[in-house]
């Protein structure tokens, strides 16, 4: 597995980045927020241990900026310990958030409980309408005859639940909750999501579905018989 260990503190970043060595990860480090998103996008980690307290970005935002692209696991790591701080970095989409100090191995062991808890399941299901499957185990949209496309674990479950959905509008509020969780999105992380859906989707498979915004209600999936 590949860590993403983000901390402008060179020397704790060296420790943490030895102790998962340790543990056989492969290790990536970035030193301020820009980088840190960078280095998610460019490198595509499976995990990110992010310090809150970042030079031009802090870490709240990187989370957040992180979160409304993808379901990976991110560990907070900050010398705060206020509650409020703490809401904060959950209601961002953190999984676990750790104050310092602390020691390697209960950091390790809370990675891997957030890892434990984050694994996929893999279920071999396939959800199908049509000439339209969404295969659930391997992330994948296949419509018709084209070649299949990959899906983010988030664009997966957005795309479940237009198909669960299907033949009604889904609200915000019901793809919130069944895509990032109660509280733990909002509206701009939908438009954001449903526009690169379509963008992915309308590139590989012109013409065959399309997302509807219905204003005022929410959004609607319709197949290319329902678009003639």
């Amino acid at each position: 597995m590949k860590a993403l260990i983000v901390d402008d503190d060179r020397t704790l970043a060296d420790v943490i980045a030895f102790t998962f060595k340790r543990e056989g990860f492969e290790v990536i480090l970035a030193e301020d927020g820009e980088a840190a998103y960078r280095r998610f996008q460019d490198d595509n980690p499976d995990l990110i241990i992010l310090d809150v307290n970042l030079p031009k970005e802090d870490g709240f935002k990187v989370c957040k900026r992180i979160r409304e692209q993808s379901d990976i696991p991110i560990i907070l790591l900050t010398v705060r310990s206020d509650e409020e701080d703490i809401l904060g970095g959950f209601h961002l989409g953190a999984d676990d958030y750790i104050t310092k100090p602390f020691s390697p191995r209960q950091l390790i062991a809370r990675v891997k409980a957030v890892l434990r808890r984050t694994k996929k399941k893999n279920p071999a299901t396939v959800r199908e309408w049509g000439n339209i499957s969404l295969f659930l185990n391997r992330h994948e949209l296949k419509i018709g005859d084209y070649p299949p496309i990959k899906l983010s674990g988030l664009e997966l479950r957005m795309m479940d639940c237009l198909m669960i959905n299907i033949g009604q509008i889904v609200t915000p509020e019901i793809i919130i909750d069944q895509v990032w969780g109660p509280n733990a999105g909002d509206m701009d992380m939908v438009r954001q999501l449903i526009h690169r859906l379509r963008v992915k989707i309308e590139k590989q498979f012109p013409n065959q579905i399309s997302i509807n915004n219905i204003p005022g209600l929410g959004y609607e999936l319709k197949s290319i018989e329902d678009i003639d």
